[in-house]
């Protein structure tokens, strides 16, 4: 498990140590959801069948149904009937409630056996109500032929299915459907791996059959297929896939590689130190699975009021009942209160409340760089107390640059202290190598001709230029040659997060150059701002404590946790968890992807990993940290929006409810289901203009 580079300290030669692995508990990887939320529900009840299907499947079920049956007694203008119309609404009405109804159905099966009634209870409560009553209506009007015509619900039955619906359809078509992790984890290994036998030969053979112990030979560009050490050559190995990190690492002979991490121009043989389930991506993919299953979900604002509203209208429907029943003897009209009742207690608009909301949040934030995937983050980011962020590639660049370049000697410019170590670095893909030469394209300079070059292991490069030996040395081997340098200068520049490398010609020393990481410039604005809004920002990195705590303290970050594994990432995250507190976190690699998924909300750079892309909720394409304030203001805008739309899709239930349950009969006045009707038409109507008006900054 890769510990990112020490920039103070990093030689030419220095690699990553990959320290032993841990074990973990054994636990399966399937992919955990909370059957709490309502949208979490849809996405299990979607699996028999597309939902935009389904919308438009059930709309042509509902048309004549809309046409044929009356709307809560009401005939509108455009409705007819004919001979046997009747039985025709009451087949597509059996239809549509078994087919558009049943993901309510189901998500209400699972809601009440969690102990949990929400959004899908309460619909299905509506949806269920309307629809045995109706029946009830159809059989006494032309079956039993009653005296009294018993009103059916047929119209809103059709009408409440199409706009739940239609609700749940915008909600998923806005939020982009969370990629498995797990997957993507085991898709960086490759199949196959090239064994060498005992007498040399190769054999390819599948990856499923490589043991610890064996040999393995990687070739140039192939991908590392399991984890081991390397026993034979010397090569430099991507790991971004792996731990996030842009840069090259150089390996040789007793250093540590990772399956999934692609190798670079040299071939190496390795000897396997784990593979299968033992591998370093196994034992991530393990944290991973073990996180998704235990993420706590904060219970969403809608199922909140769809469970008070559900409690309310079983309490109310079943006490008009009661109460009509007592005053009147007349079971039609004590029945016909209570269906009223808890018809109206499920609002159009409660259905269309917070998806509209949420599209119109989405489709803004990817217009500015924020891609939400799950909404639920949208509504718990307004209580985060904790903001965790990975130092490379979130804080920092990522990339080594020049910071200083400097000379001793009065035979050289400063210039040519630079010219130099790039006339040895010109063939170098070592991390190190890229800035020096990054710096000259900058300066416009063009390094002289270097032959004989030579890596030389643990110290740098050697080469000729101009007739002159020339070398690109570590502080190590400085002081073991016992080759005079200014130890004060050296220990200032290693302490703002350099790594420095020292230019001897002809076994003089004759300069230096000294490279970092280069903050991010939106960083410590963004730090600032959330300091101002009582967040706490903590780091965490797999970097050596001093270069992040020189890093920290630029930013102004107090908490920081240094030299960290994934597992120890995911660890942290729990740990501030467990004391109460909001945590969000904020990495880019597949080493950040369990504390990601710990984490209440987990937020990807965009430039990224697809492994921490997807293990997240929220990403961040432009790699900009200042993104995460527009994504603290988005949700709180749009949590503002979401509690004016429940207000208008629910709110009016504290007055039509007791109204269609009867407590003003006494003095004239009863809520008619018709106007019951036309009111949840105008919230439904205020609940899509006041979604519209949603704005990132207010």
């Amino acid at each position: 498990m890769s510990k990112e580079v020490d920039h103070s300290s990093m030689s030419h030669e220095e690699h990553h140590e990959h320290s032993h692995h841990h074990k973990m508990d054994d636990k399966g990887h399937e992919s955990h959801h909370d059957h709490h939320n309502h949208s979490e529900g849809m996405d299990h009840s979607s699996h028999m069948g597309n939902l935009k299907q389904k919308f438009f499947i059930s709309l042509i079920l509902s048309i004549p149904i809309i046409l044929l049956s009356p709307m809560m007694g009401k005939q509108l203008p455009f409705q007819f009937t004919f001979e046997g119309s009747d039985w025709l609404v009451l087949i597509l009405a059996s239809i549509l409630f078994f087919y558009g109804g049943m993901p309510f159905l189901k998500g209400a099966k699972m809601e009440l056996a969690a102990k949990n009634p929400a959004m899908m209870t309460l619909i299905s409560l509506g949806i269920s109500v309307a629809y045995v009553y109706s029946v009830y209506a159809f059989i006494a009007n032309n079956l039993l032929n009653s005296p009294t015509h018993v009103m059916d619900f047929f119209w809103e039955l059709a009408t409440l299915i199409l706009i739940m619906l239609l609700g749940h359809w915008i909600e998923m078509n806005a939020v982009s459907n969370a990629g498995n992790a797990l997957q993507k984890m085991a898709e960086l290994l490759p199949n196959l791996a090239t064994v060498v036998l005992e007498d040399g030969r190769t054999k390819e053979v599948s990856l499923k059959e490589v043991q610890v112990g064996q040999k393995v030979l990687v070739k140039a560009g192939e991908k590392v297929p399991t984890d081991g050490v390397i026993i034979e050559g010397q090569t430099s190995i991507n790991e971004s896939m792996v731990t996030g990190e842009s840069k090259d690492v150089v390996k040789s002979i007793h250093d540590n590689v990772i399956g999934g991490s692609v190798n670079g121009s040299g071939a190496v043989t390795i000897e396997v130190t784990g593979t299968g389930e033992s591998g370093y991506l196994s034992q991530v993919m393990e944290l991973v699975g073990n996180a998704q299953k235990e993420k706590s979900r904060v219970e969403s604002l809608s199922d909140r009021v769809a469970k008070m509203l559900f409690y309310v209208a079983l309490v109310v429907g079943l006490a008009a009942f009661i109460i009509w029943y007592w005053l009147t003897k007349d079971l039609n009209i004590a029945l016909e209160r209570m269906v009223t009742v808890l018809i109206i207690a499920c609002p159009h608009a409660l259905g269309l409340a917070i998806p509209l909301v949420t599209a119109k949040s989405t489709s803004l934030g990817a217009k500015n760089g924020l891609l939400i995937k799950n909404r639920q983050a949208l509504e718990v980011a307004k209580k985060v107390d904790v903001i965790m962020m990975d130092k490379t590639g979130t804080l920092t660049e990522g990339n080594f640059a020049v910071n200083e370049y400097l000379t001793f000697s009065s035979n050289h410019t400063n210039e040519d202290v630079l010219s130099l170590m790039a006339a040895l670095e010109q063939n170098s893909s070592h991390p190190l190598s890229v800035g020096v030469l990054k710096k000259m394209s900058e300066l416009k300079l063009s390094p002289p001709l270097a032959t004989d070059i030579t890596n030389l292991p643990g110290i740098g490069m050697e080469g000729t230029v101009n007739n002159q030996d020339v070398k690109i040395v570590s502080v190590s081997y400085m002081r073991q040659q016992k080759i005079g340098f200014d130890e004060k200068q050296f220990d200032e520049l290693s302490s703002k997060g350099n790594s420095v490398s020292f230019l001897l010609v002809d076994n003089k020393n004759v300069g230096l150059v000294a490279q970092g990481d280069q903050i991010k410039s939106e960083a410590k604005e963004m730090i600032n701002n959330l300091l101002s809004q009582g967040i706490k920002p903590v780091m965490l990195t797999g970097d050596n404590a001093q270069v992040a705590k020189v890093v920290a303290k630029q930013l102004g970050i107090e908490a920081v946790h240094a030299e960290l594994m994934p597992e120890d990432k995911e660890k942290i995250v729990k740990e501030y968890k467990d004391k109460g507190l909001v945590v969000m976190m904020v990495g880019d690699g597949v080493n950040d992807a369990p504390g990601l998924v710990r984490a209440d909300i987990g937020v990807a750079i965009g430039a990224g990993t697809d492994v921490a892309i997807d293990s997240a909720d929220v990403i961040l394409v432009k790699s900009n940290p200042f993104d995460i304030l527009h994504f603290l203001s988005l949700s709180k805008n749009t949590q503002r929006k979401m509690v004016q739309n429940l207000w208008w899709g629910a709110g009016y239930n504290i007055l039509a409810i007791p109204l269609a349950a009867g407590v003003a009969a006494g003095i004239g006045i009863i809520l008619s289901p018709a106007v019951g009707a036309i009111l949840m038409s105008f919230s439904t109507v205020i609940v899509a203009i006041n979604a519209m008006l949603l704005r990132i900054k207010e």
